[in-house]
């Protein structure tokens, strides 16, 4: 299958499969989604992934990770550069997403970094991926470390 956009396509099974509740999914692999699938588990919105080879192919095996077995932690990935309109971020001009609780993924000159990476080592990039749905997945009732006002309690 020919595919324009294999960023947009990976994030797309990510979110499809999270909703169906799958517990894995698979994904056509290359070096950019391998160093994008690290950073999410970094950033702890999925619980692994590793690549595996189906003869001449190679895929890349993403385990979702779910609160309480029942939410999926992965749903606010949104692809911001697109093939026909790419967005790039100067140094000083990189997105904060909901005032820094969310993640910003940079392709830059050094490789691929979340924004504060990006910031920290005074990188600008193309604007590849946001995140902004709820990071925290500790115990039930518990404040975010972070002090980020996540409250895994529920609403109010």
């Amino acid at each position: 299958m020919n595919v324009t956009d294999p960023i947009a396509d990976m994030l797309t099974r990510i979110r499809n499969a999270s909703r169906a509740r799958h517990a894995e999914v698979l994904v056509p692999a290359s070096k950019l989604k391998t160093q994008m699938a690290r950073i999410l588990v970094d950033e702890g919105f999925i619980a692994s992934y590793e690549e595996t080879k189906n003869g001449p192919e190679s895929y890349l095996k993403v385990t979702l990770k779910y609160v309480d077995g029942k939410v999926p932690v992965v749903s606010g990935l949104k692809r911001i550069s697109k093939p026909g309109l790419r967005v790039y971020a100067g140094k000083t001009e990189i997105p904060r997403v909901l005032g820094g609780l969310g993640v910003v993924i940079l392709s830059t000159s050094k490789g691929i970094m979340t924004g504060a990476q990006a910031h920290k080592a005074q990188l600008g990039g193309e604007v590849d991926l946001t995140y902004s749905g709820a990071r925290y997945s500790g115990p039930a009732g518990a404040a975010c470390p972070r002090r980020c006002g996540f409250d895994r309690s529920g609403p109010g």
